[in-house]
Order: structure tokens, then sequence, then C-alpha cells
């Protein structure tokens, strides 16, 4: 048992889909009679109105809220853990996707959950979020945080990309591949583990690298430590475009030449889970793993 300290509130929903309005709603409701102050997040207050709640946009959230609520699936929950990147503020999220990976908690128990953790019984996960920085001329020209990967491939046409890999300054390997993943352990479960990649446990301090369809098939994933400082540079001679993908959201693009530096963001991401959260009942809910027979 912890001692309740959200008396602040801040809610999230799936952008551009009102399917998520009943939910803010009774979620606005009950938390409006049970904590002190509750915020709705200004890009889901265009799609859902008429809440009648305080609008804050996504920094007054991470200034103000001492707990965000996200509503929708694993992909709106990574989009509000990158812009919370530099808050120190945990989040819950509410499932109306299909997977729930990290957004474990059916609106069907919202209520129930939500009275049990704001009772202050609740469990809390840290767990590590990327940076992603493309350097050019030795000069950052874009950057980015991932919280499950950061996936550097070809643009748009079948042909293979060169890359060079160094991890703290030490060289690696040369690959040509489709592309290549690093992943955090909450990204193994995602695209890593289709492109052959191990499951990691959430609490880990390991990033995975897995290469995507590699010319050569002894080319495997690596697994390091989350200290590690990874850089990736595409082959001045490889084809002229490729891109940066963090998690399957937000695409920057990348020439030959350029070198991705990607390391841990000094701030975890904090996540609240109910109290008896067990992550491999998760995973043999969501890969359907056989259960133990009796």
């Amino acid at each position: 048992m912890q001692q309740n300290s959200f008396s602040i509130i801040g809610l999230i929903g799936k952008y551009s889909d009102s399917c998520v309005e009943n939910t803010l709603r009774r979620l606005g409701d009950y938390l409006g009679e049970r904590s002190g102050t509750v915020l709705l997040d200004e890009a889901t207050a265009e799609v859902v109105s008429g809440l009648g709640l305080e609008i804050a946009s996504r920094e007054e959230l991470g200034r103000r809220a001492d707990l965000l609520i996200v509503v929708g699936g694993d992909g709106t929950l990574l989009n509000a853990v990158r812009s919370m990147a530099q808050y120190d503020v945990p989040l819950l999220g509410i499932n109306l996707g299909h997977l729930g990976f990290l957004a474990d908690i059916s609106p069907d128990c919202m209520v129930q959950c939500l009275e049990a953790i704001l009772a202050g019984n609740y469990q809390e996960e840290r767990r590590c979020l990327l940076h992603a920085a493309i350097m050019h001329d030795g000069e950052a020209i874009n950057e980015s945080y991932a919280f499950n990967d950061v996936v550097i491939h070809k643009w748009d046409i079948a042909r293979m990309i060169e890359m060079e890999t160094s991890i703290n300054g030490v060289y690696v390997n040369t690959i040509r591949a489709d592309g290549l993943i690093v992943s955090t352990p909450t990204g193994s479960t995602a695209y890593a583990l289709s492109g052959g990649g191990p499951i990691l446990y959430p609490s880990l301090e390991a990033l995975v690298l897995v290469p995507i369809c590699p010319h050569t098939m002894s080319n495997r994933p690596i697994v390091v430590h989350s200290s590690s400082v990874i850089e990736v540079t595409v082959a001045e001679h490889s084809q002229p475009y490729a891109q940066v993908t963090c998690d399957g959201q937000v695409n920057l693009g990348l020439t030959a030449g350029d070198q991705v530096v990607i390391k841990t963001a000094p701030q975890p991401v904090r996540l609240i889970h109910p109290a008896g959260h067990d992550h491999f009942e998760l995973l043999r809910a969501k890969l359907h793993w056989g259960r133990r027979l009796a």
C-alpha cells in the first residue's frame, strides 16, 4: 500500500477517435468526485468536446499533473510517453485497442482498478526511454524520443542499405540489410519480436539490436547494456535516402553518410499498474502461450 499523491490528474485520449468519448466522460465524472483537479489534453478536447473539464497543453500536463491517464491503445500511450519525456509524471493506460501490452486496464474494470490505485494500492514500474539524434557533418539536425524502438531502414525501394554500427565508440560490424531495429525491453514484444529478437523483461537495463532481413544470415540480434551509446552510420555509397522511425510514429529523413546516435534518455518512464500486475500473465494472454497443465 502506498500513500496516494494523485491530486491533479490529466486525461489524454486517442487522437481522431470519438469512440473514446464515453470512457473519457466516465473518467471525468468519477475523478471529478474522487480527486481534486482533472485536466483534459487540449488535442483530445478538439476531438471530444463538452466534457466540462479544464483544458491543458501537454506542457501544462507535464508541469501540473501528478498522474496521466491515457485512454486508447498502445499507440496512444507511446505518443503520450514521448511528449512527457522531460517530466517526471507517471502514466496509466486504459486499453481501447487490441494488444494492450502497455495500456493494460480494461474499461469494464476501470473504476474498480482506479479505486484501488487512488487508495494507494498499485505497482509502479520504471522503464528506459531512448533518445535518437541524426548527425549530419557533425551537427545534430533532428531528434526524437522512442519508448519502443528506433528503426533505421530503407526509404521506399526494394533495395538493401549498408550500415556501420559502433557501440561506445567501438566498431561492431557493417551489415547490408533492409534496416536495423534498436529496441528497449518494452519494445522487445513489438517490431523487434517479429524480426526474430528476444523478449526482454521490462525492468532489464538492456537494449537489443535486431537486423531486418540481413543479407548475411550470421548477422544476429545483439543485447547490450542500456547505458551503451549506439552509433549507426549509413554508408556513403549506399542508396541516397534512408529513414529513421521512432515507435512507428515519428519519421525522420536520413541521407547517405548521416549518423544516428541512440542512447537512453536520462528520465525513465514511470508506468502505473494495478496491484498484482504479472508480466508473464500478460505475455501468455497476448502471445497465446499455452497454460500449465493441471
